[in-house]
């Protein structure tokens, strides 16, 4: 059995991954539902992807314990054998566990599709597919874990995890190659006047708007940031975590 201090930080990172998986796929690329679809309060699309930046940004800070984690345990012990992608399976399983039975079935703020006639189907599927079987093969590769690795060899291993959860998080910060557009949420006190304004000065045309502050702009490259000092709260692409929703579809 791998030793504890790997098996949290293993863990840690794959819970990490779990939720960039979800959110990735099934918030911006299949966009079958948000974090909050089913809270009767929030319905306004401004709202909605707030809380799904919220979502990101709370991975990015499991997957920043999870580095830090892996770093201090790396100055010790050597890695016993598979014992990290064990431990990382463990932990991305888990994430569906937890998110199934509390998100899904307890709270109830979101399923996993949530316009399907048999919701439960898709919830049973994804804990099945993505939950229980990725835990069980990690808890199979722990029980099976035998001498450890090198020193060498365990700092190979936890940098490859570790650029893997990079990978995943940069996934969540980009546009898709084929949108041109950018996806904003501003304050709401700023009004569309105030916000038309700040366009013009960053020099970008307004495309979309739902008239509370989300918009589809053509914005010129650089110019982001312009948005952030502006008033913005949200800039898909904008090389922060809450530019998670770079896919949503207004």
């Amino acid at each position: 059995m791998a030793d504890r201090s790997w098996i949290m930080a293993g863990a840690t990172l794959g819970f990490a991954l779990g939720g960039f998986f979800d959110g990735i796929l099934l918030h911006q690329i299949l966009q079958w539902h948000h974090l909050l679809s089913l809270v009767p309060a929030v319905t306004e699309l401004r709202t909605q992807v707030m809380w799904d930046g919220y979502f990101h940004a709370l991975m990015y800070g499991i997957a920043a314990l999870g580095l830090w984690l892996l770093w201090r345990t790396g100055r010790g012990s050597p890695l016993p054998g598979r014992g990290l992608a064990g431990a990382a399976l463990i932990g991305f399983g888990a994430w569906h566990v937890v998110d199934t039975l509390l998100s899904h079935w307890i709270l109830g703020i979101h399923r996993i599709k949530v316009d399907s006639p048999n919701p439960l189907f898709w919830d049973l599927l994804w804990l099945v597919v993505f939950g229980l079987l990725p835990a069980a093969l990690g808890l199979r590769l722990l029980r099976g874990t035998g001498g450890g690795l090198s020193r060498r060899g365990s700092r190979v291993a936890g940098l490859f995890l570790s650029l893997v959860t990079l990978g995943a998080g940069a996934i969540a910060l980009r546009p898709p190659p084929d949108q041109p557009l950018t996806a904003a949420v501003f304050r709401q006190s700023l009004g569309q006047a105030g916000i038309d304004a700040v366009l013009k000065e960053a020099g970008a045309e307004l495309v979309w708007t739902d008239g509370n502050g989300v918009v589809l702009i053509d914005l010129p490259q650089g110019r982001k940031w312009h948005l952030y000092r502006r008033g913005a709260l949200l800039v898909s692409g904008a090389g922060l975590p809450p530019g998670c929703f770079s896919w949503s579809a207004a």
